[in-house]
């Protein structure tokens, strides 16, 4: 009896060690593991930040009512919106054109269909609500010529709108718009006809890897970082052709390429005044709201952010190299600044925060105007409130004497 009691002793006192230590063991491999795919989610993150995507549905058509020529979608804080605005689906047609809300419910908003819908069309349900309106250069019934932008990877695409004016003097000033991510050149359709009225020419431009300008090796974005100097090689192409003085005018991304283009080119002595609709200013401030949209832990973003950054990261994210973040936080640059800047954002925006829009007027007041639109969403304030977005941005470019003479009267 002594012997067992004396070897039951023995045995626990060994045991408590063995105990704590595949405790120990299974908690590093519990850690190490989740570790992993946290790695794997940032990972994820990173390659979707700087993948060109395509088109994601964000509602779906509910009915159509082809004698009315009205169109039910699924409520959305998008498709709730007064105003015009593109449908991009599949099918018969691949994009509707919508105009006024008729009624809505909770679950679902009936609109007007600008676009004519037979009773032989035939739509999927999934669809994408977008701001574009415009699809094609020739919906806006205004003389253009297709051209071609001579950049370091190739050749990009362009339109050019030449100034509504015989006078010479005037058709000097140019406006170059740049499209946002993951869009094209015709989201800029919409901002034509205000500066052709001015008498501004409109040169629409392509950049890398947007499906329409070349393609790096990797073909993803650098989030404004390489992109610009295709915009850049634009300003060149545009002051061969006459242009004396430019503006420029960015969408989201777009935004981010424009400052780029204002703080780093080549022609910054032409450059007269900076137009942005919704723009990132920040990207770590975007990625982080989106991060916490998608309920991703901070640190997830964090490490997104950081894998983007690095050069060792750029296969795993897919990168052509490192996303310089510090040198595209125009925030913190802001005093490098010298070119009068109009800000259009919506507090609302839900894609792109305008935190961002706000600190950067804040810290450059002498140079920044920024109008403040609610309930306007991304990239859809021409959409929601038309005459205000014309009326800003034509008071904006009177005020800095930036329209020609006969125009601004």
């Amino acid at each position: 009896m002594k012997a067992s009691r004396r070897a039951a002793v023995d045995g626990s006192r060994f045991g408590a060690p063995a105990t704590l230590r595949s405790f120990a063991v299974a908690l590093l491999t519990a850690l190490l593991t989740t570790l992993s795919l946290l790695g794997v989610v940032a990972l994820r993150m990173a390659r979707r930040v700087v993948t060109p995507a395509a088109r994601v549905p964000d509602t779906h058509i509910v009915d159509i009512d082809v004698p009315a020529q009205t169109i039910t979608l699924a409520r959305t804080p998008d498709t709730e919106l007064p105003g015009r605005y593109g449908l991009f689906t599949h099918g018969s047609t691949d994009y509707l054109k919508v105009g006024t809300v008729l009624s809505s419910d909770a679950h679902t908003v009936k609109r007007k269909l600008l676009t004519q819908v037979t009773g032989a069309s035939t739509l999927s349900s999934e669809a994408a609500f977008s701001g574009w309106y415009y699809e094609r250069p020739e919906e806006l019934h205004l003389p253009f010529t297709v051209e071609h932008v001579h950049a370091a990877l190739g050749t990009c695409p362009a339109w050019l709108f030449p100034a509504a004016t015989p006078d010479d003097a005037a058709a000097e000033t140019w406006v170059i718009q740049i499209h946002g991510r993951g869009t094209t050149r015709a989201e800029c359709l919409r901002a034509v006809p205000v500066f052709h009225g001015l008498g501004i020419t409109s040169l629409v431009v392509s950049y890398r890897n947007d499906g329409e300008a070349p393609r790096t090796r990797a073909g993803t974005y650098a989030l404004g970082a390489t992109e610009w100097r295709d915009v850049d090689a634009a300003i060149g192409w545009a002051r061969r052709h006459g242009a004396r003085r430019i503006l420029l005018m960015g969408w989201s991304m777009g935004g981010a390429i424009a400052l780029q283009v204002a703080l780093g080119s080549a022609h910054r002595e032409l450059i007269a005044g900076v137009i942005l609709d919704s723009p990132v200013i920040d990207w770590r401030i975007v990625l982080a709201y989106q991060g916490k949209a998608l309920r991703l832990p901070a640190p997830v973003t964090d490490l997104a952010i950081g894998a983007l950054r690095t050069d060792w990261a750029s296969a795993a994210t897919g990168s052509d190299g490192p996303i310089p973040f510090d040198r595209l936080d125009v925030v913190a640059r802001a005093g490098e600044l010298r070119h009068p800047v109009l800000i259009l954002h919506s507090d609302d925006d839900g894609f792109v925060p305008s935190s961002a829009s706000h600190r950067l007027a804040e810290a450059r007041p002498d140079l920044v105007e920024l109008q403040v639109f609610t309930t306007a969403r991304h990239t859809k304030l021409w959409n929601y409130d038309q005459r205000r977005w014309t009326d800003a941005i034509t008071q904006w470019l009177r005020s800095h004497e930036l329209v020609p003479a006969e125009a601004a009267s």
